[in-house]
């Protein structure tokens, strides 16, 4: 039985919680619901919650540093339970990608993200991360107010709909099957 760390990176505090910056923030609260995961701990300058995905013990972790700093509190968390970066698993927001579009990657660079260059600076890049698409706004300059912004009411209910396909399919994510994971995420979101 293998321990995962899954992160979900976003900002601390009600102000942030609609942003598409949080989006990874969302997709650990919506496993935890789904799954029945533990109360959430307050650990490693952040918020834990415990719970299993088939054989596996997977502790979900929502860094309360700020985005900038999230390094830190994934760092303690990973040399607590002596985790290699193959047992860590971030789920971030990913301009490059479609809005509600999920791609699972195996390392690589931060492209800007501060979040991943936090953890990068902590960890390196040899993680997996889980790339949540919220599009583009077409110019660099706008990116930051963009990232900042709340989902639009008209993109509510895709972002349900992605929240919950990622839930429901965590379990492949757990096994390592990526590409299944990936697959059965797109098929639920063609319905």
């Amino acid at each position: 039985m293998a321990t995962q760390l899954w992160v979900g990176l976003g900002n601390p505090g009600p102000q942030y919680a609609m942003q598409r910056h949080n989006v990874g923030f969302m997709a650990l609260d919506t496993i935890a619901d789904v799954h029945r995961f533990g109360p959430v701990q307050k650990k490693f300058q952040g918020w834990l919650q415990e719970g299993r995905l088939g054989s596996d013990k997977i502790l979900l972790l929502k860094p309360a540093t700020f985005m900038n700093e999230s390094g830190r509190s994934v760092g303690e968390a990973m040399r607590f339970y002596k985790l290699e970066p193959d047992a860590l698993t971030v789920f971030h927001d990913e301009l490059d990608l479609a809005p509600f579009k999920v791609k699972v990657k195996q390392g690589g660079g931060h492209a800007g993200h501060n979040g991943l260059r936090s953890i990068g600076q902590h960890l390196g890049p040899d993680y997996r991360r889980v790339r949540l698409g919220i599009g583009h706004p077409g110019h660099k300059d706008r990116v930051t107010g963009y990232v900042l912004g709340n989902y639009a009411k008209a993109e509510i209910d895709p972002l349900a709909d992605m929240l919950g396909a990622i839930a429901a399919e965590a379990g492949w994510l757990a096994e390592g099957n990526d590409p299944r994971f990936m697959s059965e995420i797109a098929l639920r979101q063609q319905g």
